[in-house]
């Protein structure tokens, strides 16, 4: 129906074209300066969490382990829109006010630190014990085989998930329009209120989200492939 009646409709469907070519180069803007800094910076840090997390949970300290336990039973179990509106419209009533791009690094990070930390975790339980005790044979301490033979190995079982998890960030970002974040999602958030084709404009934000995560994926793949050589030799 919808679509019937903008093609029968000549000027209604060269508005929309108007609308769609002129709130493009706003939208692209959103994602070059805050969604795709917001996804890296994230990302990067939520890695560092994740390591540090997984080590944690694979110690034998037990004060360690349950802190990281239930960090990540309270990120995994919590969604994550409430983790946002906690930290930038929850911690002003305590007195701590964060901005809103900072509140949204903090959210998105905490909440790659815990889901990352269970594939380094499973990545690093994954490597044969015969590897710890060559790297202790050799005369390596706990830190040095650590760094040195488990970690290389299991940062290479854990790309692939992590790289989904990458993706699947790229597309939480959108979350952050609702804590006043001007990334892409709200920059068609703002364009539709004034011209009231929702419709348009979400489907617009869509295609170009689907369009990064696709470009993603390519790279995604390509680095398996070298991945899957390289162990192969």
């Amino acid at each position: 129906m919808y679509l019937n009646n903008v093609l029968n409709n000549p000027e209604r469907l060269e508005r929309l074209i108007e609308i769609a070519q002129s709130s493009l180069l706003p939208m692209l803007e959103g994602a070059l300066y805050y969604t795709m800094p917001l996804t890296l910076i994230s990302f990067v840090l939520g890695l560092l969490l994740a390591v540090l997390t997984a080590l944690a949970r694979i110690s034998t300290i037990k004060p360690l382990q349950w802190i990281a336990r239930i960090y990540v039973s309270i990120i995994r179990g919590t969604p994550l829109l409430v983790q946002l509106f906690i930290i930038f419209y929850g911690m002003p009533s305590i007195g701590v006010t964060i901005d809103p791009f900072p509140s949204a690094v903090i959210g998105f990070s905490l909440n790659v630190g815990a889901y990352a930390s269970e594939i380094i975790r499973a990545a690093i339980l994954s490597i044969p014990k015969g590897q710890w005790e060559a790297g202790y044979t050799l005369g390596m301490s706990y830190t040095q085989t650590l760094n040195r033979i488990v970690l290389p190995q299991a940062a290479r079982v854990s790309i692939p998930p992590l790289s989904n998890t990458f993706i699947s960030l790229v597309k939480d970002t959108s979350l952050a329009s609702l804590i006043l974040v001007t990334e892409m999602f709200r920059r068609a958030q703002e364009i539709a209120s004034t011209t009231y084709e929702f419709l348009l404009l979400y489907s617009e934000a869509a295609l170009i989200y689907w369009i990064i995560c696709f470009l993603l994926s390519i790279v995604q793949q390509y680095l398996e492939a070298r991945l899957d050589r390289y162990v192969a030799k």
